[in-house]
């Protein structure tokens, strides 16, 4: 609304009033009232924008503080550790037996057996010292929270039932890449499979490949469900597209290419994922959102977990 004040030109205003002498003036102060109440949404909108951009750095800013709080912590670990080390090796004594006095030669059996005590000693010297040669990492840890895992919008594109097992299902689901996966799901027996054909869901593309009896399964579908076998898939908001990435507003941060099985970083994060009692799916309390559309949520569920 930057050419506002152009509109209402004394010029223009004046050419309103004689255009329509009875309801000219109406029509400006109308006019007028609209301008200021377009440029005054517009100023509240980049209010929010700015104060998203200051949650996602105070973000990143913990982020950092809480990774040189942990290399602080384990600098100050080795330090006591070289410190308790240090001293188990003291400088080898001379034992009164070995003493040789200066005015005699001492004989060669004496030196033989001083330079094996020495060389002993040197070689214990050494396997006491090699733990404080391998100091504590400094590194921080590698974080574990919900932006390892890539989470995005696909489109159903077809199901059936796996032809091994009765209670899985088998989905081809369009992700935003140039082929669709194949997805090997448990829904659970009250499931209507034909209803979910065409629908969007929330799934988990990092994981890696495996084959679920006989089939190739390429990712996950995310689903909730309740203690007494109910399930459903996770709704995305409307306007998501295949392909649209599931961020995090507090959990900043690009996924891991693949989760590695042996760091079990689903199982370490699955607890958290849940969905509250108004039906939004979240990690920790911050909701699953596709940037710009909306936060993803149950369609009827609510209070239950996330798989």
């Amino acid at each position: 609304m930057d050419n506002a004040d152009n509109l209402f030109h004394p010029s223009l205003a004046a050419a309103l009033i004689k255009l329509d002498p009875e309801d000219g003036e109406q029509i400006v102060e109308y006019l007028k009232t609209q301008a200021l109440l377009a440029r005054e949404k517009a100023l509240l909108q980049a209010s929010v924008r700015d104060q998203k951009k200051l949650l996602v750095e105070n973000g990143k800013l913990k982020k950092d503080i809480e990774q040189l709080r942990t290399q602080l912590h384990d600098k100050q670990r080795r330090r006591t550790a070289k410190a308790l080390l240090s001293p188990a090796t003291p400088p080898p004594s001379i034992s009164p037996a070995s003493t040789t006095p200066v005015n005699q030669p001492s004989s060669p059996a004496g030196a033989s057996h001083d330079r094996r005590d020495r060389q002993s000693r040197r070689r214990r010297g050494e396997r006491k010292a090699r733990p404080t040669s391998d100091p504590l990492s400094l590194e921080a840890e590698p974080r574990v929270d919900v932006s390892r895992l890539d989470l995005r919008v696909g489109r159903i594109l077809s199901i059936r039932r796996h032809p091994l097992a009765e209670a899985m299902s088998v989905q081809e689901v369009d992700v935003g890449e140039n082929a669709p996966r194949t997805v090997v799901s448990k829904l659970g027996e009250k499931t209507q499979l034909e209803e979910l054909q065409g629908g969007l869901a929330v799934l988990l593309c990092n994981v890696k490949a495996c084959k679920l009896r006989g089939v190739v399964s390429q990712a996950r579908l995310l689903c909730c469900s309740t203690t007494d076998d109910a399930a459903e898939l996770l709704t995305p908001p409307t306007g998501s597209s295949p392909g649209d990435r599931v961020t995090f507003l507090t959990y900043p941060g690009e996924p891991d290419r693949e989760l590695q099985s042996k760091q079990r970083i689903w199982e370490l994060l699955q607890p958290d994922l849940q969905v509250d009692s108004k039906g939004v799916a979240n990690y920790k309390g911050c909701g699953f959102e596709v940037k710009g559309k909306g936060l993803c949520r149950a369609p009827s569920l609510t209070g239950c977990v996330i798989r």
